[in-house]
């Protein structure tokens, strides 16, 4: 019984506790049992909570029977990336010398969740401060792919996306600087949201202007982002890009009908970037079922998107200002990548830096003129499949059986752009591969269009085959 209240969606699950046919305890109760199940497996989860979250969901219960008027998310159980402040609950960053951190206060996002009724099993993992497409660490080890237990979660959220994908809960918080929303989500047959910059407060960002991270939902169905978007956005004074923005009703009543009218522009990977003969299959049936959905589907040409460079030069500046005074009081708490990410970073000067942002604004206004002609574009989130467990960001990826090295610009060429533009971007399953894996598309909008965006995304899901999910066995072979 426990592992089907598990598989509902968190909209199903809303419901059935409004009309008090399902309590708060029992579906809290049963996320907290497989979690504990599937923890010696997957490795997801940094912290449970269960006592506090069994609490909580008394307390819900409690006021649904006194006639309380229930939050959006009331009673709902949702997990959150260690990356982001918990109040009360250790946010480890990932990194062993903050294994003992508790934060005093929830981050902005969290705690709007938790208003709306929301109640947190536990803290999923990240590598080191989400500094890499993989979600390993020496202060966990590796978690594992619940499709694949020898493959990658991806990262940097791999242990939200894991989890939901192995349906211990249907709402979680993730973040993502470069893709680490998205990556996971295609990894593991997930949806994840990286909204427009400023529609999710970001109360940790240090650098709230130039900032290009994002607090992020992940789930398995759109609906349930946009539940997620409901309780989350809305403007904050701690974060000077969500002033401003009108507000949206995330949970209208309108069904996603077609897409007769849009404009889509694809492309499968910037010029000289390899597409698996799987992802380009999946990539191209997806494009039919846009199609079918009355969309008009053309390609653009992708020359001038490959921005890795770009993002790798403010990124890693922006890594070294932050960590490398952590790194220097105790170098070997830290992985060997993570230095050498942090090293790296000694190369590029200040006009580097301000050249960078420069072309930052260049290329925003690149693609915000591609949307003068479409209504959305189109891109295969990833280039493969999930890649092997242990494998590091700078080791080299294998593609249709040749070997690249850089990893961030042959894996997702088209994840990193839409941080520096700050265009909303989703990846939603659209197929599997020949080893059984998933495979992600990912749908991108104009700025400040979310709405439009999901209402988009979610007529493709249901345009599709129902979603399949992972048999997770509950132990380790061998």
């Amino acid at each position: 019984m426990s592992d089907s209240l598990c598989e509902l969606t968190a909209v199903e699950a809303a419901r059935l506790i409004r009309g008090k046919s399902l309590s708060p305890v029992e579906l809290v109760r049963a996320a907290l049992d497989r979690a504990e199940r599937l923890q010696p497996v997957l490795n997801c989860f940094i912290t449970l909570c269960p006592e506090r979250a069994l609490d909580e969901a008394r307390a819900a219960e409690a006021a649904l029977m006194r006639g309380d008027a229930p939050g959006v998310l009331h009673g709902l159980p949702f997990t959150v990336k260690d990356l982001v402040n918990t109040a009360g609950v250790r946010t480890t960053f990932g990194a062993v010398p903050f294994r003992d951190n508790v934060p005093t206060e929830d981050a902005l996002a969290v705690a709007r969740l938790r208003e709306h009724g929301a109640i947190l099993i536990g803290k999923t993992t990240t590598p080191e401060f989400g500094a890499k497409s993989m979600t390993d660490s020496p202060l966990f080890g590796h978690t594992r792919n619940p499709w694949d237990l020898g493959r990658t979660c991806g990262g940097s959220s791999g242990g939200a996306a894991a989890a939901t994908a192995a349906g211990i809960t249907a709402l979680a918080v993730a973040t993502d600087g470069g893709g680490s929303t998205r990556i996971p989500a295609a990894c593991n047959g997930v949806v994840g949201f990286k909204q427009s910059m400023g529609a999710i407060p970001h109360s940790q960002a240090l650098d709230a202007i130039g900032n290009q991270t994002y607090v992020t939902p992940t789930t398995r169905t759109v609906a349930d982002t946009r539940l997620m978007m409901a309780a989350m956005s809305g403007p904050h004074p701690s974060d000077p890009w969500s002033l401003g923005i009108p507000k949206t009703d995330y949970l209208r009543a309108d069904p996603p009908g077609d897409l007769r009218g849009k404009r889509v522009r694809y492309c499968a990977a910037p010029p000289g970037r390899p597409v698996d003969a799987d992802v380009r299959r999946a990539f191209d049936a997806a494009l039919e079922r846009l199609a079918g959905l009355g969309a008009e589907v053309e390609a653009f040409d992708g020359a001038g998107f490959d921005v890795e460079p770009i993002w790798r030069v403010i990124n890693h500046t922006v890594w070294r200002a932050r960590y490398l005074p952590l790194i220097e009081q105790a170098p070997d708490a830290y992985s060997a990548s993570l230095r050498r990410q942090i090293e790296s970073a000694a190369q590029f000067s200040a006009v580097q830096y301000q050249e960078a942002m420069f072309a930052r604004t260049a290329i925003y206004r690149k693609v915000q003129a591609l949307f003068e002609g479409a209504d959305l574009l189109a891109m295969p989130t990833i280039s493969r499949t999930a890649v092997p467990l242990g494998t590091d960001i700078f080791d080299s990826i294998v593609i249709d059986g040749r070997a690249f090295d850089d990893i961030r610009a042959h894996w997702y060429p088209w994840t990193m752009l839409f941080n520096l533009t700050g265009n909303p971007a989703i990846s939603v399953p659209c197929g599997r591969g020949r080893d059984g894996l998933p495979i992600g598309l990912q749908l991108v909008g104009r700025c400040h269009a979310d709405s439009d965006l999901l209402s988009a995304a979610e007529s493709f899901e249901r345009a599709g085959p129902a979603p399949e999910r992972p048999v997770v066995p509950d132990r380790l072979a061998g």
